[in-house]
């Protein structure tokens, strides 16, 4: 669901925003000083303050991921290269085979921050495309680029799917709330993933039948039947596009630059 509050964003160009979301993907990975990526992370959750977007939603994406973030993370300190120890060998060097073996290693801490932040970075990204614009007009900008309107509107109705099936799921678990089945609130992980299953069965046949039915309203409408697709408003660039494409060139130039010095310098971790 868009809830416009007139802000900058939502008065954007769809087509601005998928080339600028495609756009900091790109800079996400080609970003490699963890300070660089400290600084484009920083710049997403001020430009998420700023649109006024909730974190509720991130908020369960960031806890799972903080899991594989911290396993990444020690796997790095523990077993990646460096000199520069956080905890020295358990195991001499001197010892064969299994020499300087259990160590902990600042370089792995740094790359797996840094990993962090750029899932992180990516995790802001998409949602600052989809909450800010409609299912239809971002079918329009992906029609603006050329894309065949059929397969835009696959890609829509997908991600239209996603809210509609958390909705669903949160129906399902309310329900089997009712019924006695309260497992969801406890904190045993294994106890969750044997119940997962009463979840998964009823939310997958519930995402069949509205597949069936979306595929019923199609057909009776005559989806596809034309080559083309005409739009009651088209698409106009305007200066506020111009600005944000100038905005973003000028402040990923800058990480860029600074990444670059950063690996010159010999610092870029």
């Amino acid at each position: 669901m868009i809830h416009n509050t007139g802000g900058f964003v939502y008065k954007l160009d769809p087509r601005t925003k998928i080339l600028l979301s495609l756009f900091f993907t790109l800079v996400i990975f080609i970003i490699s000083s963890s300070v660089a990526i400290a600084c484009l992370t920083a710049g997403f959750i001020s430009l998420w303050l700023v649109f006024k977007m909730s974190f509720k939603k991130i908020l369960t994406y960031v806890k799972f991921l903080s899991i594989m973030v911290l396993f990444i993370t020690f796997m790095q300190m523990l077993f990646g290269p460096g000199s520069h120890y956080i905890l020295k060998p358990l195991i001499p060097e001197a010892v064969p085979l299994v020499g300087g073996l259990g160590s902990l290693k600042q370089e792995g801490l740094v790359i797996g921050l840094t990993s962090g932040l750029r899932i992180l970075s990516l995790i802001l990204v998409l949602p600052m495309l989809t909450a800010t614009t409609s299912v239809q007009n971002l079918a329009q900008g992906l029609t603006g680029f050329g894309l065949n309107y059929k397969a835009a509107f696959v890609i829509t109705s997908a991600l239209n799917f996603v809210p509609v099936l958390e909705d669903e799921a949160r129906f399902i678990i309310d329900a089997q709330k009712l019924r006695g089945l309260n497992v969801y609130d406890r904190k045993s992980l294994w106890g969750k993933l044997r119940v997962y299953p009463a979840l998964a069965v009823p939310l997958i046949i519930s995402a069949m039948r509205r597949s069936q039915l979306m595929a019923y309203a199609m057909d009776s409408r005559g989806f596809g039947a034309y080559p083309g697709r005409t739009w009651l408003i088209p698409l106009r660039m305007k200066t506020c596009d111009l600005w944000a494409i100038v905005i973003s060139v000028v402040f990923c130039g800058f990480l860029l630059g600074l990444n670059f010095y950063l690996r010159q310098a010999g610092l870029w971790q």
